[in-house]
């Protein structure tokens, strides 16, 4: 039996529909795994080693999370990520900042107080080693009433600690080793991965 033009025509739309639908998803795996790339070649090129998603305990019975965690020629280095587009308005003393992106507006808790909590948290077993912390934005972010003291746009992560040579990062990292191994024993994965982060 020959199907009539109606039925045809429905059998391309739908077709057509899930071939558009599989397109985007695919489309959309494929940057976010790019965007996770580029993260990752972010932070190898800033450290010699790091951590990703891993839990350190709090000291009160519970854990805190932490996006990344670097030994970097200047310490060890947490790394607070925020992916953020719009109009960041924060600083050290408020309590809530404010991202405007258009008609779209949504406020989050200052992200500093918890990154003091897990620089505390590191510290406690880094030994001697400095330890620091940024809340780094990873998207179109801009802060046009000043940047706050821990807040930094990634790509300006590698001004303040220069990529180097692998040879030459690994003899700079090497005073902070001991120090880095003992955070090691110290971690466990998180549960609270950010998939959508990066």
């Amino acid at each position: 039996m020959i199907p009539n033009l109606a039925e045809l025509i429905a059998v391309v739309l739908v077709a057509s529909a899930v071939l558009s639908f599989a397109a985007i998803r695919l489309l959309r795996w494929y940057r976010a795994r790019e965007r996770t790339r580029g993260l990752l070649r972010v932070m190898s090129g800033l450290s010699s080693d790091y951590r990703r998603d891993v839990a350190i305990a709090d000291g009160n019975g519970g854990a805190l999370h932490i996006d990344f965690l670097l030994l970097t020629a200047k310490g060890l280095l947490l790394v607070d990520l925020r992916d953020v587009s719009g109009n960041v308005f924060g600083s050290d003393q408020m309590s809530e900042w404010t991202v405007m992106n258009g008609p779209k507006r949504f406020t989050f808790p200052n992200p500093q107080a918890a990154l003091y909590d897990k620089v505390a948290a590191v510290k406690s077993f880094a030994l001697q080693a400095p330890v620091d912390g940024r809340v780094a934005f990873t998207g179109d972010a801009h802060f046009p009433k000043g940047v706050p003291r821990s807040a930094i746009k990634l790509d300006q992560l590698a001004v303040e600690f220069p990529p180097m040579n692998p040879d030459a990062l690994s003899t700079a990292t090497s005073a902070h080793r001991d120090a880095w191994n003992s955070v090691l024993t110290r971690l466990s994965p998180s549960p609270l991965r950010k998939r959508a982060a990066i």
